[in-house]
């Protein structure tokens, strides 16, 4: 009887350790003391100091900032207010933010990555393959890399003092739309590019892209605060922006909402996505430092998450590494920004890494080499409108580097 107890203990241990019987993955990213992963906490408390600065300078009401290593949490902690205007409300560490355009690295690169991998797209084919009429205009050279790597021609935005609501109409523009130069020949950040990739998701996939991205990503990985368009029962922990008249001052004052003066909280701040109703390939995504941090674990993790895997090891090496025509001044992988005009996360010490910025406020920096990356969250947008916040985010990926006691 003892041998059969121990068999059956044997068999129960091998059972937890196949994929799909692993605890919930959103449950394994644990905080530990910094001192076990290597950092120094006496540094790390420098964060407090940078953060508090920046409020009082009016740069941000609140911010939240996560810092962790070797999958562990050794930093978070939340500063200032969420809310100031029409009231006060503390930030909290479980802040829902706008994470504007990180929407692009946490839906629509791994969902064009993931389709790679099942076959059904090639990096090279041109966008016209998958959408047919993204032709004219000089856009017929244009392939799916040159969208990922921002060198495709095509203009930053759509001219948004054209008046159209709706996502066929966004579609219909873009399909209007000019390239203002060569596929491959100049760098030009655009969130077009990204609209078109989410276009093309859709187009294969046959589904909606935010349905897409709660079965592939969200859902496996455990982000249960992250999504499109969020439920109003979750509205008193969402980071409010600024008012939709605001907005309107990009799109010269057309379109405007029933509400202009209501401050936006739980509502897409970025007009376009805002006009293709919430969900578009380059903004719309709200999502916490947590939800977050368990993406970016994953990719340290060379896309391996607790019961699965996300992508290929070989499928996150290529786009964390650079990926722009080798004569370009700007550094971008897949996706990912390395070494570009873009680049403040990664602050002044950091040499090495990858990450991204949103307009709202939104910041990560991961770092392969020490294992480590660094969350930056906050509303600069709130109450009234739009700061410069790249200082703080390079000062903590300072402060996130002198506390490295091994760099490894």
């Amino acid at each position: 009887m003892k041998v059969f107890r121990t068999l059956c203990v044997l068999l129960a241990v091998i059972a937890l350790g196949r994929p799909g019987h692993s605890e919930d993955p959103s449950k394994a990213l644990l905080q530990t003391p910094p001192g076990s992963v290597g950092l120094r906490a006496s540094r790390l408390e420098h964060i407090a100091g940078a953060a508090d600065a920046a409020i009082k300078a009016g740069e941000v009401p609140g911010a939240v900032v996560l810092v962790a290593r070797h999958g562990r949490i050794a930093y978070l902690k939340a500063f200032g207010n969420r809310s100031v205007q029409p009231r006060t409300e503390a930030m909290t560490t479980d802040t829902i933010f706008d994470m504007s355009s990180l929407t692009k690295v946490m839906v629509t690169l791994p969902l064009v990555l993931m389709l790679v991998e099942d076959g059904h797209l090639r990096l090279e084919d041109r966008v016209k393959r998958y959408l047919p009429d993204f032709t004219g205009g000089g856009k017929d050279g244009i392939t799916l890399r040159h969208l990922l790597t921002h060198y495709s021609g095509l203009p930053a935005d759509f001219d948004l003092s054209k008046e159209w609501f709706g996502y066929p109409a966004a579609m219909a523009e873009l399909y209007r739309t000019k390239a203002g130069s060569e596929p491959g020949k100049e760098f030009l950040y655009s969130d077009l590019n990204f609209i078109a990739l989410g276009e093309v998701i859709q187009s294969v996939t046959g589904e909606p892209l935010e349905e897409t991205a709660r079965k592939r990503i969200f859902a496996p990985l455990g982000m249960t605060d992250t999504f499109f368009r969020p439920p109003a029962s979750l509205v008193g922990r969402i980071a409010p922006t600024e008012p939709r008249k605001n907005t309107l001052r990009y799109l010269k004052g057309t379109a405007a909402p029933a509400s202009p003066d209501q401050i936006l909280r739980g509502e897409v701040h970025d007009p376009t996505a805002w006009r293709m109703g919430g969900v578009a390939g380059h903004a719309g995504l709200f999502s916490t430092a947590r939800d977050l941090a368990i993406y970016s674990r994953t990719l340290l993790d060379q896309g391996a998450y607790p019961g699965g895997r996300l992508l290929s090891p070989l499928t996150v090496r290529a786009m964390t590494s650079s990926q722009s025509p080798r004569d370009g001044e700007q550094a971008r992988g897949y996706g990912w920004d390395l070494d570009s005009s873009y680049s403040s996360p990664r602050g002044d010490v950091f040499s090495e890494g990858y990450g991204h910025t949103g307009f709202t406020g939104i910041s990560l920096w991961v770092h392969p080499p020490t294992g480590i990356f660094i969350i930056v969250l906050s509303n600069c947008l709130h109450p009234d409108g739009g700061k410069d916040i790249n200082h703080l985010r390079a000062v903590i990926a300072n402060i996130v580097a002198a506390a490295v006691v091994d760099p490894e």
